[in-house]
This record gives structure tokens, C-alpha cells and sequence, in this order.
């Protein structure tokens, strides 16, 4: 299990446990599991998924250490 936290210039968009999570790197979409290795990276414009939820992002960054994954995102606003 992963803790996630995600959290906008707004307010905390999702905090919990998850199983896996999908991020849009810079260089390309990809996943995070358990036991990941410890990694920061910049995020694009495309999709966060987690435990079947979907999550619309213009761009942040995403820190992963000891299976605790921290995201900080820009989110599309629904108009």
C-alpha cells in the first residue's frame, strides 16, 4: 500500500491509501507502486489515476519516499 496525498494551491484534493498510482511524467506517463524506488519528478498536463478515480492536472511535481507519494498539481477547473 501506498499513502497519497494530493494537494492543489486550492485545498487537498486526496488524501488515503491507494494501490498504485499513474502520473504524467515529463518524459511520458508512468506508475508508481509499492516499494517504489525514491524519486522527484515534474508532471505535464494529462491525467492522475488512482483507485479508479481520475484527476485532470495542467502541471506539479510528485515526490515518492518509503511508499508515501506526495503530489502537488495545478488542476483544470470544470467550467
Amino acid at each position: 500500500m501506498l499513502k497519497l496525498k494530493i494537494v492543489s494551491p486550492e485545498k487537498v484534493e486526496f488524501t488515503g491509501e491507494v494501490d498504485s498510482v499513474k502520473v504524467p511524467g515529463m518524459m511520458g506517463n508512468f506508475e508508481i507502486l509499492t516499494d517504489h524506488a525514491p524519486i522527484i519528478s515534474s508532471l505535464q498536463k494529462g491525467t492522475v489515476e488512482f483507485d479508479g478515480k481520475q484527476l485532470e492536472v495542467r502541471g506539479g511535481f510528485v515526490a515518492v519516499q518509503k511508499n508515501e507519494v506526495s503530489i502537488c498539481v495545478e488542476v483544470n477547473e470544470e467550467v
